[in-house]
């Protein structure tokens, strides 16, 4: 988690860690997609400088993951430059750059709770950290809204997420439940997905949602909430839906390929 990372240690490999070997293919595929998911993060202004991560589940392997450089700016992100982590959010390969533990803190707690969450996404935008600071959680006011009605979990705040809190993740994993995401209360927005176009899809629209819900709010004027049944019916649709994203991620490759294609390297 990034707040914990203006005041947490930060580690580097040593030579005590081997050397990457050469990606197997499949751990390439993954590492373009999750540095394409950094540099897409940042096109859409959900950025925090150098703070949150994308961490994402390597096949196959044993508690290990990719994450981000400590310090770098998510629109630097290269498939070369994700670090492979521990559970605990050490590097398992060698590395010039810092990385911090203490940021890896929720990722860790969820990556292992749940098998079915390959990417994890945390964000804190000015929208998201809005509503989380709001009692009412998402309101289904829009339709995009209603796709995450009784989707979304709630953590309530205890402070900077920080590797000597154990027991926070336990609370944290308690609260996901099977949701899509979380609104951590006073802090800002999380998602999981069974890829890393699942997750951003969701992080997309989660945070897309808190911005109508701020910008309706501002108006002064009496919110409408449509009928429970047609809300239910709304999220029915959107999750009957098989696509979730596919189509929407490969056009946001397309434009990657175009405009920023060293995102591969």
């Amino acid at each position: 988690m990034p707040d914990a990372t203006r005041n947490a240690d930060v580690h580097a490999g040593s030579a005590d860690v081997p050397a990457p070997a050469p990606p197997s293919a499949p751990e390439q595929a993954l590492r373009c997609e999750l540095a394409a998911a950094y540099r897409l993060v940042a096109h859409f202004g959900m950025t925090d400088l150098v703070y949150t991560h994308l961490s994402a589940r390597l096949p196959g392997a044993h508690h290990a993951y990719l994450v981000n450089p400590y310090g770098f700016l998510f629109e630097e992100i290269t498939a070369s430059s994700l670090v492979c982590v521990d559970a605990d959010g050490h590097p398992r390969q060698q590395t010039a750059w810092p990385i911090n533990p203490a940021g890896f803190v929720i990722h860790s707690a969820i990556h292992r709770a749940r098998p079915d969450a390959a990417c994890v996404m945390h964000t804190h935008t000015v929208a998201g950290m809005a509503v989380a600071a709001q009692e009412c959680r998402i309101l289904p006011i829009n339709q995009i809204s209603m796709e995450f009605h009784e989707r979304i979990g709630f953590h309530a705040y205890e402070g900077l997420a920080a590797d000597d809190n154990l027991s926070e993740r336990e609370r944290l994993v308690r609260d996901l439940g099977d949701n899509h995401g979380l609104i951590l209360q006073n802090h800002g927005l999380l998602t999981v997905g069974r890829t890393v176009a699942e997750c951003f899809y969701r992080m997309y629209y989660l945070e897309q949602a808190c911005r109508i819900q701020v910008a309706a709010q501002s108006t002064g004027m009496k919110l409408h909430f449509p009928s429970l049944p047609s809300i239910l019916r709304a999220r029915r649709q959107f999750e009957e839906d098989p696509d979730q994203g596919r189509l929407i991620w490969q056009a946001l490759i397309r434009k990657l390929d175009r405009e920023q294609p060293d995102y591969r390297n």
